[in-house]
C-alpha cells in the first residue's frame, strides 16, 4: 500500500490589515487595508471578518464610487446585511469607511491594489501609527 502526498490546498490569502492603537481621541484614519483587487464582493467578506470584535456587526460600508467595481446596494456577509454605498467626494478617493451602530465609525486607508510591497508597507505603517 502506498501513500499519495499531495501539495495543500491553497487556503485564503493573508488579510492585509493595520489598525491604530484604539485612542479616547478621535482620529482621521484607523489603520489601512491593502486588498488584492478592487472587487468589493471578494474583498469585503475577508476584511470584516479580520476585524477586532469590539467594533461590533459592520451594517455599512462606503468606498469610493469611480474606484471600487459596481457592486449592489446591499450583501450578505456572514448571514449579516451590509449596506453598501458608493461615494463620488474626491476629498477622500482612497479610504473606505465602516460603520457599526451603537459602536462608531473607521476610516480605513485602502492602498490600492497594485501597489508593491516596498511602496505599501510605509503607507501601511504610517496609517496605523500612534502619531496620527
Amino acid at each position: 500500500m502506498s501513500t499519495a502526498l499531495y501539495p495543500p490546498l491553497p487556503s485564503d490569502p493573508v488579510l492585509r490589515l493595520r489598525l491604530a492603537p484604539r485612542s479616547v481621541m478621535p482620529r482621521p484614519i484607523d489603520g489601512a487595508w491593502w486588498p488584492r483587487s478592487y472587487d468589493l464582493l471578494a474583498e469585503l467578506p475577508s476584511l470584516l471578518a479580520g476585524l477586532p470584535r469590539a467594533w461590533g456587526h459592520i451594517t455599512s460600508v462606503t468606498v469610493n464610487g469611480a474606484t471600487w467595481s459596481a457592486a449592489p446596494g446591499r450583501m450578505l456577509v456572514f448571514n449579516q446585511v451590509v449596506g453598501l454605498h458608493r461615494a463620488l467626494a474626491a476629498s477622500a478617493p482612497h479610504t473606505v469607511v465602516l460603520l457599526a451602530p451603537g459602536q462608531g465609525r473607521w476610516d480605513l486607508l485602502v492602498v490600492p491594489p497594485d501597489t508593491t510591497e516596498e511602496a505599501a508597507e510605509p503607507l501601511m505603517a504610517a496609517a496605523a501609527s500612534s502619531h496620527v
